[in-house]
């Protein structure tokens, strides 16, 4: 027996804290709902100007995924989502694939707010090209977050509620404006040019949107309740945002149904424009920039915590990725590599960074809906498929069925750059699994509870996970 198993160390716990309405301000917090408005002019054009129905095709596709979710982490109340959720039910090494691919998600996720963000404050204030405006949010945000999560949280909250309140005076004063124009309602929801392809095509992207429901479910440990709302919580976050989407896209397109932009990466700022003058839309935009900041700093944060639990696990190299900062307590050397990759970033556009980002959450979401029939068949003898054909079968079936199909929609780049990571993901999983003979590395915080107070704390047994029933 080892060491460690003699004397094992008491497994840290995190603290319940959040109730569900905490749990659900920071998952529509995660998602930023100004995104409708900087990501305009890209779901527009792939759509073919139905963007509001390619949010209401995401928001469908996204919901399967959640409803799956909520299982899971129903089944599994601890923090780590997919990365936990794979491992705990099909193995450590897909565990592990899971994890990686999501790291596509966290590591570029911030590279994207970042993008956004240097180019809307480009397009207000143009003494300064967008890199330029990038590298000075990337600089800030990091520098936020060496210092610590509770300073990024101070922000966090005065710039959400800014963003809202800039939403809701678009959604106003935009149907204010179409209203008195000639442009048609029905346009604005299926255009002539419109086709299903093409609204698949603007929805691949618009799941951007949406990846703040993933988050939720890593704060399980943190959850009053976490069987009960946890699983709510992911589907009220992914059903708040679709709400938010929708409607603002939807009151964009009506008011300006063409797909005559001068810059597509910034259409957002020219609609905004375009319904109420430059004043109107400089103050607008202003809170684009402050939804931007308060994502960005989120997402760099969220995104170094994975790398951080990644290293600790022995899965990145310890002494880089598991390092943290005596001072400010904070993973530097992860947050210093996600401002790298958001300085190369700059150089993309928003359709090609976002694609990249999609990559990495429709393969991990596929994932989380096979676990879920996976967690019916290791259990079906206490779950008869009569009463769990629809949540266990038809709802994980079809959902892996749509984020595939959204997968294959993304761009010829996003696809090629993701598969390109996928295959070093798993040749680097055979370096250190042996060629596959070992599992992979991996904090067992199970077995490390069992031998801790002797007894399992957890809802694994010899044959695998047991479900708590719906």
């Amino acid at each position: 027996m080892s060491q460690s198993k003699q004397h094992p160390e008491p497994v840290k716990k995190l603290i319940p804290q959040l109730n569900l309405a905490g749990l659900v301000v920071f998952g529509v917090s995660y998602m930023a709902p100004a995104v409708v408005i900087a990501t305009f002019g890209v779901i527009a054009t792939l759509s073919q100007g139905a963007s509001a129905m390619a949010y209401v095709f995401a928001t469908l596709a996204m919901i399967l995924t959640a409803l799956s979710y909520g299982k899971l982490a129903r089944t599994f109340p601890a923090a780590g989502s997919i990365y936990t959720y794979a491992r705990r039910t099909i193995g450590s090494q897909l565990g592990f694939l899971s994890g990686w691919v999501i790291l596509l998600d966290y590591m570029f996720l911030p590279m994207v707010a970042w993008l956004i963000t240097g180019l809307f404050f480009s397009a207000q204030f143009p003494f300064l090209p967008p890199w330029a405006w990038g590298l000075i949010v990337i600089a800030f945000c990091t520098l936020v977050n060496v210092v610590g999560l509770k300073l990024a949280d101070r922000f966090n909250r005065v710039l959400l509620f800014l963003t809202f309140a800039g939403v809701l005076a678009l959604i106003g004063f935009g149907i204010a404006f179409a209203s008195g124009t000639t442009n048609q309602v029905s346009t604005a929801i299926w255009p002539q040019t419109a086709t299903i392809s093409a609204v698949a095509a603007g929805a691949a992207v618009a799941a951007y949107s949406f990846l703040g429901f993933d988050a939720v479910s890593t704060l399980s440990e943190e959850v009053k309740d976490p069987k009960k709302n946890v699983p709510r919580g992911i589907v009220y976050v992914v059903l708040t945002g679709g709400i938010i989407f929708i409607i603002t896209s939807f009151v964009m397109q009506w008011a300006h149904p063409g797909l005559d932009f001068d810059n597509v990466d910034t259409a957002g700022y020219e609609v905004l424009h375009l319904i109420g003058g430059p004043v109107f839309a400089g103050l607008v935009n202003s809170t684009v920039l402050i939804g931007g900041i308060a994502s960005c700093l989120a997402v760099q944060a969220s995104g170094s915590r994975l790398l951080f639990v990644m290293g600790r696990d022995g899965v990145f190299p310890r002494r880089a990725f598991g390092f943290l900062n005596e001072r400010f307590r904070t993973p530097v050397f992860n947050l210093l590599l996600i401002a790298g990759i958001g300085l190369v970033g700059q150089f993309l556009t928003v359709g090609d960074a976002t694609s990249l980002i999609n990559f990495g959450a429709f393969l991990a979401f596929t994932v989380a809906n096979v676990c879920v029939f996976v967690l019916w068949y290791r259990n079906r003898a206490s779950m008869p498929l009569r009463t769990h054909f629809f949540g266990y079968l038809v709802i994980p079936v079809l959902g892996a069925a749509v984020d595939i199909y959204l997968l294959f929609k993304l761009s010829p780049l996003a696809l090629t750059i993701g598969g390109s990571w996928l295959v070093i993901g798993i040749v680097y999983l055979a370096v250190i699994t042996k060629g596959f003979r070992r599992p992979a590395p991996g904090l067992d915080i199970e077995s490390a509870e069992r031998d801790t107070d002797g007894a399992k704390v957890g809802s694994e047994t010899a044959a695998g996970p047991v479900v708590t029933q719906d």
